[in-house]
């Protein structure tokens, strides 16, 4: 079977694409996902639980910001230029991917006081709980589209040397 550049980028070097692309960014987002519903439910604002969603939402941001320019530099831009896109469905399953900084940015943003300092405790959340549901989202489309066989998609281009 063929593989799109993002399940490639999983396979290769194991475990550690795998660990650092994959189980690092979604075990964060999975504690902040778990926290936040205890928050919703609990409104405690404060305390051990809120610790560790403010924690988990600042690290994930900025390790994720980290992936997407390094992705963006080593990857997107020379299979751009060099004409090595396996077609729409690989660029689907990328383009997703690194999609997932926006929200994961966002949480970091709102835990440091960037944007929303002024807004009360239930305006963050709100907002706080709208980038957890956005990256949920835009991660699984990644992975559904990433599991593909990118050329059923009408491209018959297999190029397979993705080195990352």
């Amino acid at each position: 079977m063929n593989m799109t550049h993002y399940m490639e980028l999983l396979a290769v070097n194991q475990p550690w694409n795998l660990i650092l692309f994959m189980a690092v960014p979604v075990a964060l987002a999975e504690t902040i996902a778990i926290t936040e519903l205890a928050i919703l439910f609990t409104r405690c604002f404060d305390g051990m639980i809120r610790k560790v969603n403010k924690i988990c939402s600042i690290m994930v941001g900025v390790y994720f910001l980290g992936i997407f320019i390094y992705l963006l530099v080593s990857a997107v831009i020379p299979f751009t230029l060099n004409g090595e896109w396996r077609g729409w469905i690989d660029i689907i399953a990328v383009g997703f991917y690194l999609a997932g900084v926006i929200p994961l940015l966002g949480l970091s943003l709102i835990n440091l006081g960037i944007i929303g300092r002024r807004w009360s405790e239930e305006q963050k959340l709100k907002y706080h709980s709208t980038f957890v549901g956005v990256f949920l989202v835009v991660a699984h489309i990644a992975m559904i589209f990433g599991m593909l066989d990118p050329s059923i998609g009408g491209d018959h281009s297999h190029q397979m040397h993705m080195h990352m």
